[in-house]
């Protein structure tokens, strides 16, 4: 088994930026969900509730984020990954309140001019922890603003058995994984508990219970009621869709595509 797939999301619920190779932090892949838009309030968005979310763009550049969008395509937007407007926001974050720095008032406008809704745009504080539940952490882990874990990872041959199910695949951009596999049965990812990719050690804490965004067509922001409907035929458990696993990582390093899983 082997890594196929490597990918960030620098702002939560905003298209993935595809890599050849990343680096491995405690809270996540480096700067994987280190931005965030909230309303006023300083409640999180995301496609659940705004769909239109999908339609923008995200660029890695060496000192910044180039942002875009799919249906103004001369609208660009530079992010420095040092913007700090010097403010802080109490945010909330599912269960999780944490004090989040602004990213200032230009960000906030051209977010809130393109989704039609006033929000702003936050990224995690240097010093802030949004720790891991205790029940799953091994060496005190925290998150940046992923729901819940700093990892997911999904192994290809589990969306080729979904998408064999379905009148019409699905990609896999669908289920927002960091790590993608190819080798193995389908679920192969369900069994495992410590594994090793790139020198990094990597432990299994909880599948990942899938929801609503599943049904978003990432390329056109429309709903649907697949491929959510289908899982719900065979990947249930209690009241929760399951697919892919959440991991937690025991040691920084570096992980590429190419990398071999270790179990």
């Amino acid at each position: 088994m082997q890594v196929t797939s490597i990918n960030i999301y620098p702002i939560k619920s905003l298209p993935a930026i595809s890599l050849t190779e990343s680096l491995v932090e405690i809270c996540g892949l480096q700067y994987d969900r280190q931005w965030m838009l909230v309303d006023r309030q300083g409640k999180f968005l995301s496609q659940r509730t705004h769909p239109e979310m999908s339609l923008f763009q995200v660029k890695l550049k060496k000192d910044h984020l180039l942002l875009s969008h799919k249906l103004h395509k001369n609208t660009m937007f530079r992010l420095p990954f040092s913007v700090n407007s010097g403010k802080k926001k109490k945010v909330t974050i599912w269960e999780d309140q944490i004090e989040a720095s602004l990213a200032g008032q230009n960000a906030d406008e051209w977010f809130s001019d393109l989704l039609h809704i006033d929000c702003q745009l936050v990224k995690m504080g240097m010093n802030e922890k949004r720790w891991v539940k205790e029940k799953y952490q091994v060496n005190r882990e925290h998150v940046s603003f992923a729901d819940s874990m700093p990892f997911l990872i999904i192994g290809q041959s589990s969306l080729d058995d979904l998408n064999s199910r379905l009148d019409k695949p699905v990609p896999m951009n669908r289920f927002r994984p960091n790590i993608v596999f190819s080798g193995g049965p389908a679920f192969a990812e369900d069994g495992w508990d410590r594994f090793e990719i790139g020198g990094v050690t990597f432990k299994n804490t909880k599948p990942c219970a899938r929801c609503i965004m599943t049904t978003i067509d990432q390329d056109s922001g429309k709903k649907g009621k697949e491929p959510l409907y289908t899982l719900s035929q065979y990947r249930k458990s209690g009241k929760k869709i399951l697919f892919g696993q959440n991991l937690i990582a025991l040691n920084s390093g570096k992980i590429a595509i190419g990398d071999s899983i270790y179990l």
